[in-house]
């Protein structure tokens, strides 16, 4: 898994694509959180970094599929998936691999948001006025929507051996688990009935929980269960292609 891991890294930052990518996520938010006046913080009279959570789920919606569309498609367009197995690593060793090079530079392209929360500490008045619990745990709900996201990515690149496709699809599944569940909620014939019941089913509702600063069980055991059912599609995609 090491070996696959330290692959995917090296591959990635070989390539223009993967510059490009990150370079685009820091850029668009860093526009988005300082400069334009609708979102900036600057706007808001107090220290927050609540409008960066707000829409940072948006950018990742583009960004990690971008990361992760090649992760098997390219393994199937080009044929290497055969010299892969040839080696003495199992399926789930190679989901692995790719699923935590994947994540790991998602967290790299976030690593320079911190200088955010700095700013924001010392613009505070008094410095450090600033809500480090709420702060702390949007971030940890950040950092598990990126692990959803990942997981979502890879399984899209597993179904197909066109990384664009890989890379549409992966948007619209995105979209579908993060925001779909929410406006299902508000069709007439669930309001009043089962609508807080179906918002719970999308990750909007545990990201909201974890960015208000609280960690709650329920969020975490959510996450882990969908990044847990794309991982055992992605495996089952994956045998389906070595069964072929």
């Amino acid at each position: 898994m090491t070996v696959i891991f330290f692959k995917e890294i090296k591959a990635f930052f070989s390539s223009l694509i993967g510059y490009i990518a990150i370079g685009v996520f820091l850029l668009l938010l860093g526009l988005l959180v300082w400069v334009f006046p609708d979102t900036s913080v600057l706007e808001y009279g107090y220290a927050t970094l609540d409008p960066m959570f707000e829409l940072a789920p948006i950018i990742f919606l583009f960004l990690i599929p971008a990361v992760t569309m090649r992760a098997f498609a390219e393994e199937w367009q080009t044929g290497t998936f055969e010299l892969v197995v040839t080696r003495p690593v199992t399926t789930t060793q190679i989901i692995g691999g790719k699923y935590l090079a994947s994540l790991v530079l998602v967290m790299i392209a976030l690593l320079p948001t911190l200088i955010y929360a700095y700013s924001m500490i010392q613009l505070g008045s008094p410095v450090g006025n600033l809500d480090y619990g709420a702060s702390l745990g949007s971030f940890l709900g950040l950092i598990l929507l990126a692990a959803v996201f990942v997981t979502i990515g890879i399984c899209t690149s597993a179904l197909t051996s066109n990384q664009i496709v890989a890379f549409l699809l992966g948007i619209l599944l995105c979209f579908m688990v993060y925001w779909g569940f929410s406006y299902i909620s508000r069709i007439p014939v669930f309001v009043g009935k089962v609508d807080d019941v179906i918002q719970q089913w999308g990750i909007e509702y545990h990201y909201a929980s974890a960015s208000r600063g609280v960690i709650d069980s329920r969020d975490i055991i959510y996450f882990l269960s969908v990044i847990l059912a794309f991982l055992l599609i992605t495996a089952r995609a994956i045998q389906q292609k070595k069964g072929a």
